[in-house]
C-alpha cells in the first residue's frame, strides 16, 4: 500500500508539472489568476454607463459568469479562449489579449477564406446577413447555383444563422450591437484563430436564399487568397472621378465643372493626415475651390488621430473638440512613467506637431505631472476632463478650436457607418455635436477611449507567464459632455444598409447629400 501511495503522489506531481509546462497552470493557478484579473478590472477599467445601458449588461457580472469555465481550462487552447472570452465580456472593441514570451501560444488554425463575404441587412427586424461580395472565380467552386449579391444567409455549418452567431458572440470584442453585426458578418467566412477550431469544418457549408426562389446549399473551400469582384470598400460614385489618393483619404472631383463639390473617400486618420489635408487646401486655394462644399464618405473609415486638425480646415466655424480623462488606479504612476519615458526619448507624444494646433507634447506632460498626480493624491477615481490627450489644445483650455487661417468655406456633409470607430467616432461626434455639417447613413461603431493599459500577466505567486492583457483606463468625452464609448453620435438622416440597396448604397447617400446641399 505504501508503494502504491508513493506511485500516486509521484504521478500527481508529474501531472501538475506537465500542466504547468503546458502553460495552462494548475486549477489553483487559474482560479488565482481569474480573481486577480477581476480585481484589476474593477480597479482600473473606465466603464461607460451609456454602453452598459445600451447593451443591457454589467461588465463585472459578465466576467464572473465565466469563472468555472476559466478554472476548468486545462490546455493551452482552452485557457487561451477562456481569456479571450474574459476580455470580450467587457464589450470593448479596443481590448484584446496577446502572446508573451514563454506564455500561452495562439491556437494553431489553418487559416483561409471562403470565396464569399457577408454584410448585415440593417433594415431587418431580426438578425439577417446577405451576400455582399464573391470571388471573381466563384463559379469554379462547384454547386448547382452561383450565389448573387443580396442572397440571404440562412445557415452556417448546419446551424441556423442566429444560433451560429450566438455561438461565436462570446469571443468577439464589440462596443455596440451594429458594430458587432458588421464585423461578425465579415468574419463568418474566414477561418482563423479568432474563434476555436470547433467552430470550423473542412469546408464552409452554408444555405442561402435568393430574393426569388427556394433556398439552396453551398459548400465552399477555404482559400489562401481571394480575388474579389467588388472588395469591401465600394467607391462607385456617379458623376465623380478619382483625382488623387493619399493614405488617409482619396479625392474625387465632379465631372460637371459647374458643381461646387469635392468628395473625399475617407480611409482613416493615418500618419499622412496633416500633409494630405494641407495638400488639399493648397490645391483648393490654387484652383479657387475653397468655397466648394465637402462631402466626406467615412462609412468605411478606420481610426487614428488628428481629426480636429482636419476639421479646422474643413469648416469655417469654431468648434469644441472631444475630450478625455484618466481612470486613477494602482497603475497610474506606472502609466505616467511610461509616457514620460517615451516623451523624453522622442520629444513628442503625438504623430507630429503643427504650430497652429498642438505643441510637442509638453501640454500632456504638464497635465500628467500636475492635475493627474494631484487627483491621485486626493483619492479621485478619475482625473479632470481635458481636450483629448491634450493633442490640439492645452489642458487648461476651453476646448474650443478656431478655423485655420486657410480653410474651406462651403458646407460639410459626412457619411458614417458602424464599421468605423475609434477616432472616426470622435470625428463624427465633433461634426454632430457642434453642428458643423449634415450627417447621413448610420452611426459609427461606438468604440473610443482615451487610453489603454497593456500588461504582461503571470499566474499569481509564481513566475509562470500567461498573456498580455489590456484595460481601458480612460473615457473619451464628446463635445456635448457625454462619454463616447458605446454612445456614438446619431446621424441627421438615418439610411441603413440593406440587401436591396447595398451595391448602390454610396450613390444613395451621395444623391441625398447633393439634395441637401441644393
Amino acid at each position: 500500500m505504501k508503494t502504491k501511495g508513493i506511485y500516486f503522489f509521484t504521478a500527481l506531481f508529474f501531472a501538475l508539472q506537465l500542466a504547468a509546462q503546458s502553460g495552462a497552470g494548475t486549477k489553483e493557478n487559474r482560479e488565482a489568476l481569474f480573481d486577480t484579473l477581476l480585481a484589476m478590472t474593477k480597479q482600473r477599467e473606465a466603464f461607460s454607463h451609456f454602453k452598459n445601458k445600451a447593451l443591457n449588461f454589467d461588465p463585472i457580472r459578465n466576467m464572473e459568469k465565466l469563472r468555472q469555465e476559466f478554472i476548468d481550462a486545462e490546455t493551452n487552447d482552452d485557457l487561451w479562449f477562456a481569456l479571450v472570452k474574459l476580455s470580450a465580456a467587457r464589450h470593448d472593441k479596443h481590448l484584446s489579449i496577446g502572446p508573451i514570451e514563454n506564455g500561452l501560444t495562439i491556437p494553431s488554425v489553418k487559416e483561409g477564406r471562403a470565396p464569399i463575404r457577408f454584410h448585415p441587412d440593417f433594415s431587418a427586424e431580426k438578425l439577417s446577413f446577405f451576400v455582399s461580395d464573391l470571388a471573381k472565380s466563384i463559379a469554379d467552386y462547384g454547386g448547382k447555383r452561383t450565389p448573387k449579391i443580396g442572397d440571404e444567409l440562412l445557415e452556417v455549418n448546419g446551424l441556423a444563422l442566429t444560433d451560429f452567431v450566438e455561438q461565436v458572440r462570446p469571443f468577439i470584442a464589440y462596443s455596440n450591437e451594429s458594430n458587432f453585426k458588421i464585423r461578425t458578418a465579415d468574419a463568418l467566412s474566414k477561418r482563423s484563430a479568432q474563434w476555436p477550431s470547433t467552430v470550423f469544418k473542412d469546408s464552409f457549408s452554408i444555405v442561402l436564399k435568393p430574393k426569388k426562389g427556394r433556398p439552396y446549399a453551398l459548400k465552399l473551400p477555404y482559400l489562401k487568397k481571394v480575388d474579389w469582384q467588388y472588395g469591401r470598400f465600394l467607391r462607385n460614385y456617379e458623376g465623380y472621378g478619382l483625382a488623387w489618393e493619399k493614405e488617409s483619404f482619396s479625392v474625387y472631383l465632379p465631372n460637371d465643372k459647374s458643381s461646387k463639390t469635392i468628395l473625399l473617400w475617407w480611409y482613416g486618420f493615418r500618419k499622412d493626415l496633416r500633409e494630405a489635408v494641407d495638400e488639399l487646401v493648397a490645391y483648393a486655394e490654387t484652383h479657387n475651390l475653397l468655397d466648394h462644399h465637402l462631402i466626406i464618405d467615412a462609412v468605411n473609415s478606420r481610426g487614428g488621430s488628428q481629426g480636429a486638425y482636419a476639421l479646422a480646415r474643413f469648416s469655417s466655424q469654431p468648434f469644441k473638440t472631444t475630450g478625455g480623462n484618466l481612470r486613477l488606479s494602482d497603475i497610474t504612476h506606472d502609466f505616467i512613467a511610461r509616457r514620460t519615458k517615451n516623451y523624453l526619448a522622442n520629444k513628442q507624444l503625438m504623430d507630429g506637431s503643427s504650430p497652429e494646433t498642438e505643441d510637442d507634447g509638453s501640454w500632456m506632460m504638464e497635465w500628467l505631472h500636475g492635475p493627474v498626480l494631484k487627483g491621485l493624491e486626493r483619492g479621485q477615481t478619475y482625473s479632470n476632463n481635458v481636450p483629448f490627450k491634450c493633442a490640439h489644445l492645452p489642458y487648461y483650455s476651453d476646448w474650443i478650436m478656431q478655423p485655420a487661417k486657410k480653410h474651406f468655406r462651403g458646407k460639410l456633409v459626412l457619411f458614417s457607418g458602424p464599421w468605423g470607430g475609434s477616432h472616426m467616432d470622435q470625428f463624427s461626434a465633433m461634426v454632430n455635436d457642434n453642428g458643423l455639417g449634415h450627417t447621413l447613413g448610420m452611426p459609427s461603431g461606438g468604440y473610443s477611449n482615451t487610453w489603454e493599459w497593456e500588461e504582461e500577466v503571470y499566474f499569481p505567486n509564481s513566475t509562470l507567464p500567461v498573456v498580455r492583457f489590456m484595460w481601458n483606463i480612460g473615457h473619451t468625452i464628446r463635445p456635448n459632455g457625454q462619454v463616447l464609448e458605446g454612445n456614438p453620435a446619431q446621424v441627421d438622416d438615418f439610411i441603413p444598409v440593406t440587401r436591396e440597396n447595398y451595391l448602390d448604397y454610396k450613390n444613395i447617400l451621395l444623391r441625398k447629400a447633393l439634395e441637401w446641399l441644393e
